[in-house]
């Protein structure tokens, strides 16, 4: 790395846009922190709008808590049933680790997605001019799907995502094999810290104990399918999602990744651990992200915040995307090769499209439900 350039820097443009009178960007490289520090960072040095006294209100801790492998043993009045599906539960959680273990070395060793237009069309060691988009969806379109499907927040941003490089391919590849298996990977980067650990990173730099809470980058990263077909009901994609993902759920593969990007680098040194994540990314097409804002409008030193917009640069891929929300919006960014997707703006649009087309079956399908 090149030493006398800054690891992060500040940048204040001073002029309207059609969203806000200025625009704030701080470039930070990932060495120094993970994208839930940086989050906390920001959250730290904001007040909330409504009392400029008062930090900004947090989001709700998740329902998740624990390991995913801390299930509890049922009492013995539930039966031998409900002790057999919790045995099984185990036996599922190791077969799927070794699955995602396997795959994992085979992606670092030969298996490649398919070529499509979300592929690089880069040499090794190429550096493209990237763009960064972004769009706001709406939170509540988000949740409204999420409460008829009965799944969660990620899985419908999955889906949509799923959904929205669907149409994009098929638009602009020309192709109508609906049927033929299309592997396109993204690399979802999971944190690893506590679900406490958000609030109580804003307690400790309140109060100034900074030794309470371990920063850099604590995140691990698992292999996610994204599904390219072809669906008569927009919903198929959800459901895609949410199975892709509770299997997933049911792995331990974010851990097994996190702790072999730590052997890898300590044993082998950085450049051999920047290699085998070289081609890591190689083989996938994207990466995706999606990260919980504030619940509340916020304020920096006294300037109200309208939106909070969070990607990542990363050169060996052609698209990044990113959601993160704040207040009732979810803003998508997507940082993408420039001379790969001129019509980036095209590409937010289906995005939104898609969004909305799922939020009326969502909607459609609810009722439906209701006179049932």
């Amino acid at each position: 790395m090149d030493n006398s350039r800054p690891l992060w820097d500040f940048h204040l443009l001073d002029f309207p846009t059609s969203e806000a009178t200025s625009t704030a960007v701080m470039r930070v490289h990932h060495s120094l922190s993970d994208g839930v520090s940086l989050l906390t960072l920001l959250m730290s040095c904001a007040r909330s709008a409504a009392d400029p006294v008062k930090p900004p209100a947090m989001p709700p801790l998740p329902k998740r808590t624990g390991a995913i492998y801390a299930r509890p043993r049922p009492p013995a009045s539930a039966g031998a049933l409900a002790f057999a599906r919790w045995v099984w539960s185990f036996v599922l959680l190791a077969w799927h680790t070794t699955v995602d273990v396997a795959v994992f070395f085979a992606t670092i060793l030969f298996l490649k997605d398919t070529r499509t237009p979300f592929t690089t069309t880069g040499h090794h060691g190429e550096l493209h001019r990237k763009r960064i988009v972004h769009r706001s969806l709406n939170l509540e379109d988000v949740k409204s799907v999420k409460q008829t499907m009965n799944c969660a927040v990620n899985d419908v941003l999955v889906g949509v995502t799923s959904a929205a490089l669907s149409r994009y391919y098929y638009r602009k590849s020309g192709d109508n094999e609906t049927g033929k298996d299309i592997r396109v990977r993204s690399i979802l980067l999971v944190n690893l810290r506590p679900s406490t650990s958000v609030h109580a990173s804003v307690n400790m730099i309140e109060s100034g104990k900074g030794s309470d809470v371990k920063w850099g980058n604590q995140v691990g990263f698992i292999f996610l399918p994204l599904h390219i077909a072809m669906h008569s009901d927009p919903l198929d994609y959800i459901r895609k999602a949410k199975n892709t993902c509770d299997r997933k759920k049911s792995s331990l593969e974010v851990a097994f990744t996190h702790v072999a990007a730590e052997v890898f680098f300590k044993l082998f040194g950085p450049k051999a651990g920047a290699a085998i994540f070289d081609r890591m990314v190689y083989h996938t097409t994207t990466s995706l992200s999606n990260m919980i804002g504030p619940v509340e409008q916020v304020e920096l030193f006294g300037h109200p915040v309208v939106f909070v917009a969070s990607t990542t640069f990363v050169p060996q891929e052609a698209i990044v995307v990113n959601y993160q929300s704040y207040v009732n919006s979810v803003r998508l960014a997507l940082a993408v090769d420039e001379a790969q997707f001129p019509d980036c703006h095209e590409l937010l649009d289906d995005f939104s499209e898609t969004l909305n087309i799922i939020k009326g079956a969502a909607v459609s399908l609810g009722k439906h439900n209701q006179k049932e």
